[in-house]
């Protein structure tokens, strides 16, 4: 074709060009077109997923810390009381069931009358038990074992008569209110 032709050829085109741009992924769709025209098989980009291996690793680190804080946690005062005086663990189950029966027994009789009496024995069952907890820690620090644990046993001796003398105290207080009921007169 000669200069005059093309130049023809684009006035008379002028306009009717497309100037719009493809659609994305249009170049890739046209290359796979033509290549399965001609019977090439391409093969696929992969797509990197950067989560796998970072929750792969994050795993990795949670288990490593959890492993870290079982391993090398110390025993608590009670294993490590158990361990020097395994007596003691039968010892402080049964008279702690035995406790806290009368403990419940105390809150359920609980009244108007008596309950300043029942608040005062609460606040001394808590100093009893912070005193024997003292003793378990003293146990563990090496203590003189025998007179600890007689003390810890003793502990709970003033605790169980503790509650006992002050369950006796108030049956005497609801006994003495239900006499002195009778006796009014109207």
């Amino acid at each position: 074709m000669s200069k005059d032709n093309l130049d023809e050829l684009f006035e008379r085109l002028q306009g009717g060009f497309d100037l719009e741009e493809p659609t994305s992924g249009h170049q890739d769709r046209f290359l796979e077109k033509l290549n399965q025209s001609k019977g090439v098989v391409t093969l696929q980009k992969r797509r990197t997923n950067w989560w796998k291996p970072f929750s792969v690793a994050a795993s990795v680190v949670l288990i490593c810390a959890l492993g870290l804080k079982v391993f090398s946690s110390q025993p608590s005062l009670k294993e490590q009381v158990v361990e020097i005086a395994p007596e003691v663990s039968q010892t402080e189950f049964y008279f702690a069931n035995l406790i806290e029966e009368q403990v419940q027994e105390l809150k359920q009789m609980k009244s108007p009358e008596t309950a300043r009496l029942v608040d005062d024995t609460l606040l001394q069952l808590k100093k009893l038990e912070d005193n024997y907890q003292h003793l378990e820690q003293e146990l563990v620090n090496g203590g003189n074992s025998k007179i600890i644990l007689n003390a810890m046993i003793t502990n709970f001796q003033t605790r169980i008569d503790l509650l006992k003398e002050v369950l006796t105290n108030i049956e005497n207080i609801k006994n003495l209110k239900s006499y002195n009921d009778e006796n009014i007169t109207i």
